[in-house]
């Protein structure tokens, strides 16, 4: 016998404005319901939804567990600008090198999660660095 995650819960003041939230980071479908609001993932995700229930205490420490979201199409620095008018905050940056890196944000409420270059952008700079090498050579 297997487990599957069906959702991923987290706990927060505002659970509707938190789902509206990662609702639009994520261009996803939100749904209200019983204990809270959800944003629904793409069919066949694990998790199947991003639950949010609310809780009477408010963020206290840094998360144990976060989310890691990389842009489907875009660039890394267009994703930073689209979530920070959002409403979401830079709390650091971090570089991998010439042209690629990754920062941690935090949402409306304080969770933080981390935003990397695209896949699109790495691919670039390996190309790059691909080209110099054999231009070396």
């Amino acid at each position: 016998m297997s487990l599957v995650i069906r959702d991923l819960v987290i706990d927060c003041r505002d659970s509707r404005g938190l789902a509206r939230f990662w609702g639009a980071v994520l261009q996803r479908p939100v749904h209200a319901g019983g204990e809270g609001n959800w944003v629904s993932l793409p069919r066949g995700n694990q998790p199947a939804s991003l639950f949010f229930r609310e809780v009477a205490e408010g963020k206290a420490v840094k998360n144990r567990l976060h989310l890691d979201l990389n842009p489907g199409d875009g660039t890394l620095s267009a994703e930073v600008s689209r979530l920070t008018g959002l409403g979401a905050v830079v709390l650091s940056e971090h570089s991998r090198g010439p042209d690629l890196g990754w920062l941690v944000l935090a949402d409306i409420e304080g969770n933080e999660f981390c935003l990397q270059s695209s896949d699109a952008e790495v691919a670039a700079v390996r190309a790059r660095i691909k080209a110099e090498d054999a231009a070396w050579e």
